[in-house]
């Protein structure tokens, strides 16, 4: 449901909302309806912008190798099968797109919001909607570092004005996360993305790589000021069930904190591209090592396979499956025509309950892959002692 639509008089913002909506498909979407008013506030005059409804497609692309060289290998010289990404994901009505500040250093950000230009229509390119992330990097401590980079995003994004710090009509980012924990000023950086969502640069807020004790502080916090938390990115895939045993799952649903779940294809191992005499190059190379030894893992892919061959479609599509099954919303990446459309095209099909409970057997027995103590993110926050991070 959705707020009743203020009248032009009206300029006080109204507590945003969250509802899941059943769609067509087996997944659900998240609408975000933030009905109000917010003053946007610069040296000339007084803007006043309306926020619009925020809907989330069943699945997203994310954008972290649109830019980035070391681990993905990037190349300029592709950008226009990127464009070609885009350009699909906006056919289909599945523009959803996650991008950060930190991928390829603000280049993932350039791309979209030149993708984005090129929209034959205004109405097109209402349709996209794009997700970047604050990073809390140790020299960042105040509020207001984050409105500072949120403004640095919308710059790249090309929802500024060239001059200033001015929010074009219709164009705040849609959705704003902060990347992962900080060591410290975690509650400054809460008070950041609450700032720059009262003052128009964004539609709604996020974090990402949040564990439990921290979603609860972050939750409490932004609902003291009338925000609504609306997202959690964290990873989880069928390589990666830490959310799931660990309840950090079950509290972003008691909270109604939507998840975004990053890596569902494990970094490429659940496409069914690789095998032990086909590793991939790059930092992923280590991962393949150690994951191709398991013998758990091969049997995993066994009962992908034979799942896939029953639906006519790809290893991937079972593993995005799984993941809207689990009651989030995947995010793959995809760097040509040929992954976003098998990726996309997942959604003409649906798991059944016994192929659900034939992966979950499957996958629980998988050790192979990355453990949530290899990961880099502070796991408290040393200031205050909350515990930051678990999976």
């Amino acid at each position: 449901h959705s707020p009743p639509e203020p009248s032009p008089m009206q300029l006080t913002r109204s507590e945003s909302t969250i509802t899941t909506v059943s769609s067509l498909s087996t997944a659900s979407t998240l609408s975000v309806a933030a009905a109000s008013y917010a003053g946007i506030s610069n040296a000339n005059d007084d803007i006043l912008s309306m926020r619009k409804q925020l809907t989330l497609p069943p699945i997203g692309v994310g954008a972290w190798a649109w830019g980035d060289s070391v681990f993905w290998g990037y190349d300029r010289r592709n950008d226009d099968e990127l464009k070609e990404v885009f350009e699909y994901a906006l056919s289909k009505k599945l523009a959803f797109f996650d991008s950060a500040e930190l991928y390829g250093l603000g280049r993932s950000e350039e791309l979209l919001g030149k993708f984005r230009a090129q929209c034959q229509t205004k109405e097109e390119e209402d349709t996209v909607i794009i997700a970047s992330k604050f990073a809390a990097l140790p020299w960042r401590t105040k509020s207001d570092d984050v409105v500072k980079a949120c403004k640095a995003s919308m710059k790249r994004l090309g929802a500024l004005s060239p001059t200033d710090y001015v929010a074009l009509r219709g164009n705040p980012i849609d959705l704003y996360q902060i990347h992962f924990p900080g060591s410290w000023s975690n509650e400054e950086y809460w008070d950041g993305i609450a700032d720059a969502y009262d003052q128009g640069l964004v539609n709604a807020v996020g974090v990402s790589n949040y564990g439990v004790d921290a979603l609860r502080a972050c939750h409490a916090k932004l609902s003291r000021r009338g925000i609504k938390l609306a997202t959690n990115q964290i990873q989880m895939s069928l390589l990666y069930r830490w959310p799931i045993a660990n309840g950090l799952l079950d509290v972003c649903k008691e909270l109604d904190v939507k998840v975004l779940s990053y890596s569902p294809l494990a970094l490429g191992f659940l496409t069914g591209k690789y095998n032990k005499s086909n590793h991939p190059s790059g930092p992923r190379s280590k991962i393949a090592e150690q994951l191709f030894k398991d013998d758990a893992f091969e049997q995993l892919m066994t009962t992908m396979t034979e799942i896939s061959k029953r639906h006519n479609a790809a290893a991937s599509q079972v593993a995005l499956n799984w993941a809207i099954s689990k009651g989030t919303i995947p995010i793959p990446g995809a760097r040509n025509l040929k992954q976003v459309g098998q990726n996309l095209s997942c959604l003409d099909w649906s798991l059944d309950a016994d192929e659900m409970k034939s992966l979950d057997e499957a996958s629980s027995k998988v050790t192979g892959f990355i453990t949530p103590d290899k990961n880099p993110f502070p796991r408290k926050d040393i200031n205050t002692g909350l515990k930051m991070y678990d999976s």
